[in-house]
């Protein structure tokens, strides 16, 4: 084991990974993190609109519209990331001025996720009781109170646990940074340590990868259940109930 580490090519490989480890894991952070909230951006809305502008919804569109709005969430869906991000380079060149690097690999990310956001804002959305919908329609809300104090409220946990999500399906993309010559704990994998055989390099920076995913899911649970009001009544109804049972007993 001891000859192992003192291996001229596995300490260069330790050296490698550790000498790119901060600006590795800020380069993965930075295009995740602005790829995660310009995705929110386009996509938030459009999930709301799936909703509320149906037949039934609580402020309906015309149904060419709604038709148009799904078939380009579809099709910008089923196209995998790696030919969209092909497919995006001229757009890349135009907006940002190039299309090589870490910022130009945010504007492929935001177009493969954003449609992503919007499905899965929908099926949060859905997940709102249908009473209370009726019950703020019957109070004479608008369409845009319905939406911002009862809709998004109501559905707030379920919302936190979908961006937990989009933002870990963001971060596996963005581990195909290298292709455009972008940095990131994924480019290292595949540039230092695929491509080159470097073992070490590239399970480590997998490794890192890992980690990383787990302290999103992490977080990203935490606060959902911390602002589910359903676990918090039921927790409340258990505390109600052993303190009503502690006064029987008390009482006997």
């Amino acid at each position: 084991m001891l000859s192992f580490f003192q291996n001229p090519d596995v300490q260069e490989q330790f050296s490698i990974l550790w000498n790119n480890l901060p600006s590795d894991i800020w380069a993965t952070l930075y295009s995740t993190i602005l790829a995660t909230v310009f995705s929110y951006v386009i996509g938030l809305p459009l999930g709301i609109l799936l909703v509320t502008g149906e037949a039934d919804g609580v402020r309906p569109l015309p149904a060419p519209l709604m038709k148009v709005i799904n078939f380009i969430i579809n099709i910008l869906r089923s196209v995998p990331f790696l030919i969209l991000m092909i497919l995006v380079i001229p757009l890349s060149r135009l907006i940002i001025g190039t299309s090589v690097g870490t910022t130009a690999l945010i504007l492929p990310l935001v177009i493969a996720a954003f449609p992503f956001v919007a499905r899965m804002v929908e099926s949060s959305l859905r997940e709102v009781d249908r009473g209370v919908l009726e019950a703020a329609q019957a109070m004479g809300a608008s369409p845009f109170q319905i939406v911002r104090k009862v809709l998004l409220p109501e559905a707030r946990p379920s919302l936190i646990t979908g961006a937990t999500t989009v933002a870990i399906t963001i971060l596996s993309y963005g581990a195909m940074a290298g292709i455009l010559g972008g940095a990131g704990l994924g480019a290292t994998a595949i540039n230092y340590g695929y491509y080159r055989k470097k073992l070490i390099i590239e399970y480590g920076a997998v490794i890192l990868l890992v980690v990383l995913v787990q302290i999103i899911q992490s977080v990203g649970t935490r606060t959902s259940l911390r602002l589910d009001r359903r676990i918090g009544d039921k927790a409340g109804r258990k505390k109600s109930l052993k303190s009503h049972r502690g006064e029987k007993a008390g009482l006997q």
